[in-house]
């Protein structure tokens, strides 16, 4: 008789599929390697020679891609795991169900590091913007901000009816915050209203915490409001994404 495989043993072989899954999808790869490249190069080329311009652009994409890793992906697969059936059919099979899951998750969490350490290298080789000033910083806020936007991305997912309505759904969150957090500007020379409201949204905190380590060596106490929320809304996200959560598709009911 087959000995039955541990939960972290089924985590890591569903990680390891999402991996190979990851890579075998022409454009999965392309928005997780090229796209923070493509991205890198275009604002580079506008902002040749403007270094203070750089030390802007390169934190805010860092954050976006974090961002675009996490909340993005999940929203998406959740919802079509959700609606084809596949999370319904996990219960009946002897893989725990939250293995399967943690392996989801993981493969996001690998994504946004690999963009992070993307960003980081292009950032200091082709544009010439410094190595992270605080790297412990620079980590902690990656962490948090993984954490979080993973949890909103789940969260997000169940109020998505099905997949087809998914792009609209996560574009009408995703887009707005990109634009108006300061990713590709700095904010601080918004208007007030838009600097009001970017300061509740959680990506704008993300990229304050990013750009105070990456930049300027800020440690944690120099950025820890936008730590507390950061953490405020992964706990508001993982509240929501918990309760509800639903095995059954939309559709059946």
């Amino acid at each position: 008789m087959t000995a039955a495989v541990p939960w972290w043993g089924a985590a890591w072989r569903q990680f390891r599929l999402e991996r190979r899954m990851f890579w075998r999808n022409p454009s999965a790869a392309f928005f997780g390697v090229l796209l923070p490249l493509g991205l890198l190069a275009i604002f580079g080329a506008v902002f040749a020679g403007r270094d203070e311009d750089l030390d802007v652009i390169v934190p805010g994409i860092a954050g976006m891609s974090v961002m675009s890793a996490t909340f993005t992906s999940l929203a998406y697969n959740v919802t079509t795991l959700r609606e084809r059936g596949i999370l319904k059919r996990l219960r009946g099979t002897p893989m725990p169900t939250s293995a399967y899951l943690a392996g989801l998750a993981g493969n996001a969490v690998a994504n946004a590091a690999l963009q992070l350490v993307i960003v980081v290298l292009a950032g200091h080789f082709l544009l010439g913007v410094v190595w992270p000033q605080a790297w412990g910083a620079m980590l902690v806020f990656a962490a948090v901000g993984v954490a979080c936007f993973t949890v909103l991305g789940v969260a997000l997912a169940h109020a998505i009816p099905n997949p087809e309505s998914a792009p609209a759904y996560v574009n009408a969150v995703f887009l707005p915050q990109i634009l108006i957090a300061g990713v590709f500007y700095d904010a601080a020379e918004a208007p007030q209203v838009i600097r009001d409201i970017a300061q509740a949204l959680p990506l704008t905190h993300l990229v304050e915490g990013l750009s105070g380590a990456m930049i300027d060596g800020e440690g944690l106490a120099a950025n820890a409001v936008s730590l507390l929320v950061l953490g405020l809304w992964g706990l508001a996200g993982a509240v929501l994404a918990v309760r509800g959560f639903s095995w059954e598709a939309r559709r059946g009911r």
